[in-house]
């Protein structure tokens, strides 16, 4: 898992075609049309449905992710550049209506009246006129492109470089940037992967959302916040690790938060004039070890435990055992990146390390840390039933490509038994194409797998989104698959709530 430095690459058409006749379960042009804008704002009752939405499925499933992938003709560099777009399914009596709208930042407002791109993208977006037009702009745009989550009476549409975006949850129209009642300054950062403690042992057993932001440097300022169901901060506290850190996720435990800081340097003198957006900047120190930053959550020191190298996007879980800290993550052994003269959409999948699920044994007393691979076929996107977090589980479920070796794109889920190891796996391929699962707990019930998976595919033969409903604890049938008028683009995160909005 140590970091190869691989980096995207164009085609090779003879050496591409072996690779597709060997490993592809799905064509790179049905792929790619999974990245068309959506500029149509929908509101309607989905009225297409393939089998019977569950009678008890009640509530508002909300996503985000870029719906804005070109403005006035010229794409961006990279989708993670792309405005974000907000989309809402509201369930209830075996019914389900969709939303979706952008979220209406200054600078989406400000494109949109220009025609044209402002702004450079962090991962290499560039506005018109070369390196010159951009040297010395520093200029963040807030793409609010992340995730979205309603939390103490507020939906707020996440980016973990910048402030949350308020949104009305009925209409999701865009209300303004949300200081948090002042917790945090404006300019400031609000981590756009947050993790909600169904029991929190600090409060009494009462759930709590525990988020972060980070503020990067020759060394690195990670700063914790945690909030009551009402919105009211809870604890904050700042540490300082040493070196450059790059983390968009992390995981809790009841009395810890974890953070994987992989050995990466950044140089900002491409940034700076102009040649490269900031991400494109961030290098892997291939001699050096990931450091596993453990934070206690009531404040105490942090203690820092090196692994081997690895890059990590997503965190499945993790929890205390036996006096051991445990970790699972989805791993990569080298920090996928998109230089100046390539297309993502050209992407051969192939060529790319897999990300994979390992689970890290730390032993804070010695330090020490093991590791084990629990899922070699490729993944991301991990979720679990959700009173599980920070705690032993069971059941893990995973976006997952269809073919169980080699790299390809996520086409579907697998269901992962962490006792037996047991594998389920439900595909779209080959021509449908998936994102991040989101699992609902069936209302009244205490088992850790009973529930719905709600997962988002494109389906490149229609050219349209299906929401497929799966059993959570059965996944070889879809028990309904809501068949969607347009495409949406693919997303980032999502969220769910017992709330249901949008609907009288």
């Amino acid at each position: 898992m140590s970091f190869l430095g691989e980096r995207a690459t164009l085609p090779n058409p003879e050496l591409d075609a072996n690779l597709d006749a060997n490993l592809a379960s799905y064509e790179l042009q049905d792929w790619r049309k999974g990245y068309d804008s959506l500029r149509t704002e929908h509101d309607y009752w989905i009225d297409e449905i393939i089998g019977e939405i569950p009678a008890e499925l009640s509530g508002t499933l909300f996503r985000n992710g870029p719906g804005l992938l070109e403005i006035g003709g010229q794409p961006v560099h990279h989708p993670f550049d792309g405005d974000g777009m907000i989309c809402a399914f509201s369930f209830g009596e075996g019914r389900a209506h969709f939303r979706n709208r952008f979220v209406r930042t200054q600078a989406f407002l400000e494109e949109e009246a220009a025609g044209k791109i402002l702004y450079r993208g962090v991962f290499g977006t560039a506005k018109p006129g070369g390196w010159l037009a951009n040297a010395f702009d520093l200029r963040l745009k807030n793409i609010a492109n992340t995730n979205v989550l309603y939390w103490g009476d507020k939906l707020l549409a996440l980016w973990e470089a910048a402030e949350p975006h308020r949104l009305d949850p009925a209409t999701l129209e865009t209300l303004g940037l949300d200081y948090l009642d002042g917790v945090i300054s404006p300019g400031g950062a609000f981590a756009a992967h947050p993790r909600i403690d169904p029991a929190c042992e600090l409060d009494d057993g009462a759930p709590c959302l525990v988020n972060f932001s980070l503020k990067a440097g020759l060394s690195t300022t990670i700063t914790i916040y945690e909030f009551a169901p009402s919105g009211q901060i809870l604890r904050q506290h700042a540490h300082s690790v040493p070196g450059f850190a790059f983390m968009h996720d992390f995981a809790i435990t009841p009395n810890y938060c974890i953070f994987f800081q992989a050995p990466m340097s950044f140089n900002p003198l491409p940034f700076l004039m102009g040649f490269k957006g900031a991400g494109q900047c961030l290098q892997p120190r291939l001699s050096q070890p990931t450091q596993v930053i453990v934070i206690p959550r009531n404040g105490g020191k942090a203690q820092q435990i090196p692994v081997e190298s690895g890059f990590v996007f997503h965190h499945a879980n993790a929890f205390e055992q036996d006096g051991l800290l445990y970790v699972d993550s989805v791993c990569y052994g080298g920090f996928p990146s998109i230089d100046a003269g390539e297309d993502y959409r050209e992407v051969r999948f192939e060529r790319l390390d897999p990300g994979q699920l390992w689970r890290f044994k730390l032993n804070l007393a010695t330090p020490s840390a093991e590791r084990e691979l629990l899922e070699s076929r490729c993944c991301e996107f991990p979720v679990l039933h959700p009173d599980y977090v920070g705690r032993p589980y069971r059941y893990v479920y995973l976006g997952a490509a269809d073919r169980p070796t080699g790299n390809a794109p996520l086409q579907g889920v697998v269901k992962l038994d962490l006792q037996t190891g047991e594998r389920q796996l439900w595909s779209a391929a080959p021509r449908g194409f998936a994102g991040e699962p989101i699992f609902v707990p069936r209302p009244g019930s205490d088992a850790e797998d009973d529930g719905w998976l709600l997962l988002l595919i494109f389906n490149a033969e229609l050219e349209r989104s299906e929401l497929v409903i799966l059993n959570a604890q059965d996944l070889s049938e879809p028990l309904a698959k809501l068949r969607l008028k347009h495409h949406v683009p693919y997303g980032l995160h999502g969220s769910f709530t017992p709330e249901r909005f949008g609907v009288e």
